[in-house]
């Protein structure tokens, strides 16, 4: 063999050795990636099964009633024939917070919207992370929970309270939200609006603007300096309304905003609506 002829066979060994650890690197690669997609799937299944378990507790658990004694009305329009008042008739949505409060002491109310799965105690503590990445329990969970904003007090309402969920793609947390969306959602009036109950009192909203958005700041502004600023965001809030719904609005009007990720973009689906009927609770 000459020279030559060596080099050449060494220099084939060497790219065919070359060949073989590349080949093994790309094998433990494409594992690890398959490895830690079925971890990933199999931590969000498990992250639904166990919001599932908690919400199947909190429903055997607790008592939910309607409740159609007269309320204080709020802000009520002199137009006879607003469809306020036809919202105003409907009765409350009372919850029992005596075992709710012994399950998770940041319970400071429970939520309820018409034609979407959105039946929720809501949370709060001292920021908006938390609840991102802890279920009711308080546990780890990628699926959080449905929180008010850490700025807001649900006793004393602000000019804007605003209440986060994620959309889980199980519909579960503020999953079914997109249903607002829809036009079989949005053809039934009667889902047009939510129901809040506290362990001091019961409110009824009516919603005014649903929309989807790029993230932003601007909608979920809790208060405003003054009354101009406040009219400037219900105009622009109701200019995105994008269904059919025709619901006045003016700067005494206590404003509640859902607000949830649309697709796991960054967008968000906003629902406002205005409290229209209060009740204080008797025990």
């Amino acid at each position: 063999m000459t020279m030559e002829e060596f080099f050449k066979t060494q220099t084939t060994k060497k790219e065919k050795n070359r060949r073989k650890i590349f080949r093994c690197i790309l094998i433990i690669l494409c594992l690890i990636i398959i490895l830690f997609s079925l971890y990933t799937i199999f931590k969000w299944f498990t992250d639904n099964y166990k919001i599932r378990q908690i919400n199947k507790k909190i429903d055997n658990d607790i008592n939910i009633n309607n409740n159609d004694k007269k309320g204080e009305l709020i802000n009520p329009p002199k137009n006879k024939n607003s469809n306020y008042y036809y919202y105003s008739n409907i009765p409350f949505y009372e919850v029992s917070f005596s075992i709710l409060s012994t399950l998770n002491e940041d319970t400071v109310a429970y939520i309820r919207l018409r034609g979407t799965n959105i039946k929720y105690p809501i949370v709060q503590t001292s920021n908006n992370n938390y609840y991102l990445t802890h279920s009711f329990d308080k546990t780890t969970n990628k699926a959080g929970w449905i929180f008010l904003d850490y700025k807001n007090n649900i006793n004393d309402l602000d000019d804007n309270t605003v209440i986060y969920g994620h959309a889980r793609l199980d519909n579960t947390m503020f999953g079914s939200l997109k249903n607002v969306l829809s036009k079989d959602w949005q053809s039934d009036p009667d889902n047009y609006v939510i129901f809040i109950s506290t362990p001091i009192e019961n409110m009824i909203f009516q919603i005014f603007s649903i929309y989807t958005i790029k993230s932003e700041g601007y909608y979920i502004t809790t208060n405003f300096e003054n009354k101009a600023l406040k009219q400037a965001w219900i105009d622009t809030m109701k200019k995105r309304n994008i269904s059919k719904i025709n619901t006045e609005v003016d700067i005494n009007d206590k404003i509640l905003t859902l607000s949830t990720c649309q697709n796991y973009q960054d967008r968000r689906i906003v629902v406002h609506s205005k409290l229209i009927k209060r009740q204080k609770r008797t025990y």
